[in-house]
């Protein structure tokens, strides 16, 4: 199994999610974060004044699918995220070594 994180920006989120429903994903964590990567964030005026925002708002996305269906979310992912401006995300890809539903006690790829 596979955790993909991705973080992407937050106008891209029903996209994203529209674009994983049709691939077959089932189930995702959807989170609100702040950050940033090269572009160290960027600067605003407001009300004449200047100043730094060094974390620009992000969401983080998770998903945990079996290891076949990996390229498939990736590829959706980064597809329905693009916007080809600075600061489009990127996407982690874990290896899972088990997983267990609460509730029934199922395991691994059952607990999807």
């Amino acid at each position: 199994m596979k955790l993909i994180m991705a973080i992407i920006k937050p106008f891209k989120l029903d996209e994203v999610r529209e674009a994983l429903t049709d691939v077959g994903v089932e189930g995702l964590t959807v989170s609100e974060v702040k950050g940033y990567g090269r572009q160290k964030g960027h600067t605003e005026i407001y009300r004449g004044a200047e100043y730094a925002i060094s974390f620009l708002p992000k969401i983080k996305i998770e998903i945990v699918v079996d290891d076949d269906m990996a390229d498939k979310v990736i590829e959706a992912v980064s597809g329905a995220a693009k916007t080809g401006q600075i600061g489009d995300g990127k996407i982690f890809v874990y290896s899972i070594e088990n997983a267990v539903r609460i509730r029934t006690g199922e395991t691994d790829s059952s607990a999807l």
